[in-house]
């Protein structure tokens, strides 16, 4: 898994800067209700998809959160006073605090099902009745667009998935929060060449091909072998689904 401390400072840059917080904020955006008016943002990152959540609704007041004190710092610059240092786990604020919670890019990284799950509950508790709960989903799939690059990356040692859609909607439904809507946006300017998924390999990118890992060479030659090696392939599609908390 990588260092989000060691990432921090990259972080934009290296996936896809303002046009893709931009599609992910409207994603967002497209499933929050008119009248919300509290949001918590959890694994708020640097706060770019964060700050644009909240200019875009007057009277909307946004609060983020992250675990990584070098994410948080940079957010915190585009919002100051308004981001919290916490475990998505284990966050600091009242029931029903919230009229809306998000959490973009968050759950895949979470590896256990019972982290989700506990997760998804805290998201769930801080949650007043009648609000909504926005997340991304399947976030690994999002990235397979059917390029020569997949091709070759599908023969990967695989890991478990821990935030496929069906899992994610099980753990809502366990605390009260049922499907209210589903969007796709793009990742803009996160579409692959075969160069730029060598770096990633070598820099610990696939959590099942670290550095050092037996095969990791081997994929990387066939990887440098394919055309085009700085041609950006597709961008990908993520998937957010919304759920509603019941009163």
């Amino acid at each position: 898994m990588l260092d989000y401390t060691d990432e921090a400072e990259r972080y934009d840059a290296s996936r896809g800067g303002e046009p893709r917080a931009a599609a992910a904020a409207e994603g967002v955006l497209s499933l929050l209700p008119r009248q919300t008016r509290r949001l918590l943002d959890v694994a708020c990152g640097t706060g770019i998809v964060t700050r644009r959540l909240a200019s875009a609704r007057a009277g909307m007041r946004v609060t983020g959160v992250d675990l990584t004190y070098a994410m948080a710092r940079q957010a915190a610059a585009r919002l100051p006073g308004a981001v919290v240092l916490a475990d998505c786990r284990r966050l600091p604020f009242r029931d029903g605090e919230f009229d809306a919670v998000t959490s973009v890019w968050l759950l895949h990284l979470l590896q256990r099902p019972e982290h989700v799950r506990a997760a998804v509950a805290e998201c769930a508790r801080v949650l007043r009745p009648g609000g909504v709960y926005v997340t991304t989903v399947d976030k690994a799939a999002a990235h397979n667009v059917g390029s020569d690059i997949d091709a070759v990356l599908a023969s990967r040692p695989r890991s478990p998935v821990p935030d496929t859609s069906s899992a994610v909607g099980s753990y809502a439904a366990e605390h009260g929060l049922l499907p209210a809507g589903l969007t796709r946006f793009p990742g803009r300017g996160q579409g692959r060449s075969p160069r730029r998924t060598v770096a990633d390999l070598r820099r610990g990118w696939f959590v099942t091909l670290p550095p050092g890992h037996p095969l990791a060479d081997g994929f990387a030659a066939r990887l440098a072998a394919l055309p085009d090696q700085d041609r950006p392939r597709p961008d990908p599609w993520f998937t957010l689904r919304a759920f509603r908390k019941t009163p």
